[in-house]
């Protein structure tokens, strides 16, 4: 709840009847209580108040349905708590009643509401929190003064006028203010009118609403104003004198200027306390003489700078950005092999390829003693861990952590810095983090560097990024707020990237570029054994109950059935949810229902599995063959069916939302088996006059490549040829018109979803052995790989001279033939 202006006098909230009735109104007991901001009522005044928060909005609801309904309203003591207990409200409020509700267009999810507060009352207990507030509240009545009381017609006729007169010298309320208090005629309504509109502070409004006798309120409002106004008049008194001796300060700035010279060439001169804070931090620096030249120049100009102009602050910000550069400033590396090698296996599994990089680098440092550091660059999908990593190197070469994301990065000048001729000029962002970082070594990680937005009005920062990772340039790079060079060359930089097309091919070639490859299951479900589960036990409070685990089905039940990605992020999620799961149950039962989490319990807390895995489905039908395919998320089977139908002939129909390289691979095949229809033993009238239909399963999945080639023409030979395919087999390769068997990628991916779907045969290109030498054996465990170098090899292996059953009778032109 807010009000919208504390100052605002448009509502007039005078009373013609019994005042009792309304100053008096509200019973004590349990009731209803609305929160507010920056606004405190009192008795008989009617306000405005924009509802906005959940619970306040809920009471609007409330008393749409019951208008005489009567509530309390305590103000906070703290506007930014958004949901307030006892501790957060002043003891002191009103009971109100609901007048209007105004709900105004293009006002979001708030609305206005009028209330008329009553009687005053004191907070003893807030008894509930939803769906909006509920406390115990007492009566807290008011004296009021007789009705022949002199004493008080002369207070409230001097508070009258001196309100007047302090909203005639404050310049942010209107004049129209004088005019409510002038038509107010109750005294005690224009009191609280007074007390609860002009703009003081709540901790006096609330000690204005706790005085229990009117006259005393009278009286303490009049020394509260007394006070206002002296402070609004020595404002103005400063103000008048500032503008007439502005001139004067100019001349007295030039005079203290010529005295300060004379100072320093008699050698006592001081300087201000900024030039002395400058000088020694400069002594320390260990800059370049140009860099020192530079300095000692600009320090010149601040001196011949007015303090109180514009120019000056620009010119120190400048010279406190240069003597807090670490200028040849370096951490000392930790060398130790042994030791970041630890450091990076504890913090991340597998990723060997990066991991022997860095070990590398280190190596060779400590053979050299000095060496510029590569530019690496490290490309896959989201969630495997390449920003987390930057942490990992950092701190196994103990060195500072910087971070800065590209992502959206539109600007050539948060790169480069913006020259100081610009209003707000500052560095770039790369100065500033080296700033940061406090060392000239860092580990920089430029995050979502493929993300950069590119050929701006204002200008390139892909190209920006050029000369700082270019290990030829970045010792002198040029920041153009700085306007002097500064060395990179001992930064770490290492950029990461999920998509290599969408960085500039001159960017891309100064960077070492690493694949961080997805993680296939089984590196999976020792990420989460090693660092997801006891970091999400910790998270939800269960690192407590040291036998709570999930036994290796069950986190592989997450990753097969709840999650579909490279990296661990939904693991992560997924693992927490079921946790919480856990916590709940704990917090309201006060024990686990269960410590071992098996497959069965996933279940029950993760509800039922969005998705499922593939599994072989057998060899019993003509034309149906299992392909390997590789997805962003892990490596997937799929089944290529081809069906024929008697018809015109000539004619290949392709379903499955197939790819323009998908469909070329399937043309290709058709042709090579017509070509070689007579080694099938084929009849070559057949394809005069039987259509052939290739399909590809789950058609709302867009699929595409060359890998599935030499599954599609296993898969028309076999429906031609009504043989069957040899069971639990599986395949992947490209091929060409001449039948040549071309290698693929994803190998790894695609071995592990055949594992996972019982295959036990894989056939694919010879030149692909090398990749399969570069697996560990744990992976490749229960498969045997068949090597071929053309289709013929293909159909030899896979291709049985078993016909299925109720095989297809092809008849052409009367004749039969099988």
């Amino acid at each position: 709840m807010k009000k919208s202006n504390s100052g605002n006098f448009s509502m007039i909230a005078d009373y013609d009847g019994d005042i009792r009735t309304i100053i008096h109104g509200g019973s004590s007991g349990t009731c209803p209580i609305l929160a507010t901001r920056n606004l405190i009522l009192f008795p008989g005044v009617v306000s405005p108040i924009i509802i906005g928060r959940l619970s306040s909005l809920n009471l609007v609801n409330a008393l749409k349905n019951d208008a005489d309904m009567v509530f309390a309203i305590f103000t906070q003591k703290d506007e930014g708590v958004e949901n307030p207990r006892m501790s957060d409200l002043y003891p002191y409020g009103v009971f109100a009643k609901l007048i209007r509700i105004l709900e105004m267009p293009g006002n979001g999810d708030t609305v206005t509401v009028i209330v008329q507060a009553m009687g005053r009352c004191v907070l003893r207990e807030l008894t509930s929190y939803r769906p909006y507030l509920k406390g115990v509240v007492e009566e807290y009545p008011e004296v009021l003064p007789d009705d022949n009381d002199v004493e008080f017609a002369a207070a409230i006729e001097d508070l009258r006028n001196t309100a007047k007169h302090y909203i005639q010298i404050h310049e942010e309320i209107p004049d129209e203010a004088q005019f409510a208090i002038n038509n107010i005629n109750n005294d005690i309504i224009a009191l609280n009118y007074i007390c609860a509109n002009l703009p003081f502070e709540l901790t006096e409004k609330e000690k204005l609403l706790k005085d229990e006798k009117i006259s005393d309120r009278v009286i303490d409002m009049l020394k509260v104003l007394h006070k206002e106004i002296r402070l609004l008049e020595i404002k103005a008194d400063i103000r008048t004198k500032t503008r007439e001796d502005l001139d004067e300060q100019q001349r007295e700035y030039f005079l203290q200027q010529q005295i300060r010279n004379i100072k320093e060439e008699l050698g006592n001169g001081e300087g201000s306390p900024e030039r002395r804070d400058l000088l020694a931090k400069a002594r320390n620096k260990k800059w370049s003489e140009d860099i020192h030249e530079t300095f000692n120049k600009e320090l010149d100009k601040l001196d011949m700078l007015n303090p109180q102009g514009p120019e000056y602050s620009v010119q120190l910000n400048y010279l406190q950005t240069l003597v807090n550069l670490p200028w040849g400033e370096y951490t000392h590396d930790d060398l130790n092999l042994k030791r970041a090698q630890k450091i990076l296996d504890k913090d991340h599994y597998g990723m060997e390829k990066v991991k022997e990089r860095i070990l590398e680098y280190i190596a060779v440092l400590s053979l050299r003693g000095d060496l510029k550091s590569p530019i690496l660059c490290l490309y896959g999908p989201p969630g495997v861990g390449k920003t987390s990593l930057g942490k990992s190197i950092a701190e196994a070469m103990k060195r500072k952590y910087v971070r800065i994301s590209l992502g959206g990065l539109h600007d050539e000048s948060e790169i480069r810095g913006h020259r100081r001729t610009y209003v707000g000029a500052m560095p770039g962002r790369i100065i500033k983090n080296i700033q940061k970082a406090g060392s000239s070594n860092p580990v920089f990680i430029l995050d979502e560097i493929d993300k950069v937005t590119q050929n701006t009005i204002n200008g390139d920062p892909s190209s920006a990024l050029l000369e700082v990772l270019d290990p030829e340039q970045n010792f002198a790079f040029h920041d153009n707020y700085l306007d002097v060079d500064y060395d990179l060359s001992k930064v770490l930089f290492i950029a990461t990237a999920n998509d290599l097309n969408t960085i500039p091919r001159p960017l891309l070639d100064r960077m070492e570029v690493i694949e961080v490859s997805g993680y296939i299951t089984e590196e999976k479900i020792e990420i989460a054994k090693r660092h997801l589960i006891p970091k999400e036990k910790e998270n939800t409070g269960l690192n407590t109950d040291k036998a709570l685990s999930f036994n290796k089905a069950a986190i592989e039940k997450i990753i097969e059935q709840y999650t579909r990605e490279s990296g661990v992020r939904q693991l992560e999620k997924q693992i927490n949810k079921s946790l919480r799961k856990l916590a709940y149950t704990m917090a309201k039962d006060g024990k686990l229902p269960y410590e071992k989490i098996t497959p069965n319990e996933i279940g029950e807390l993760l509800g039922k599995p969005p998705y499922y895995r593939d599994i072989y489905q057998g060899n019993k039908d003509a034309g149906v063959v299992t392909g390997l395919a590789w997805t962003s998320v892990g490596g997937e089977i799929l089944f290529i069916e081809t069906s024929l139908s008697k018809g015109k002939g000539s004619k290949l129909t392709l379903t499955g939302n197939l790819g323009d390289v998908m469909k070329e691979s399937a043309i290709l095949a058709l042709e090579y088996v017509k070509a070689h229809a007579s080694t099938l033993k084929i009849d070559y009238r057949i394809f005069d006059h039987w259509n052939i239909h290739i399909h590809v399963p789950e058609g709302a999945t867009p699929k595409d490549g060359p890998s599935a080639g030499i599954t599609i023409a296993t898969s028309i030979a076999s429906a031609l040829t009504q043989r069957k395919v040899r069971k639990n087999t599986a395949m992947t390769g490209e091929i060409t018109l001449r039948g040549k068997v071309l290698p693929v990628g994803g190998i790894k991916e695609k071995i592990l979803a055949a594992k996972r779907a019982g295959i036990t045969d894989i056939v694919m290109c010879q030149d692909n052995k090398k990749d399969i030498d570069e697996i560990q054996d744990i992976y490749l465990k229960g498969i045997t790989f068949h090597y071929v170098e053309n289709v013929q090899d293909v159909w030899k292996f896979a291709l049985t001279d078993e016909i299925v059953d109720h095989p297809t009778v092809f008849e052409i032109d009367d004749d039969k033939k099988e």
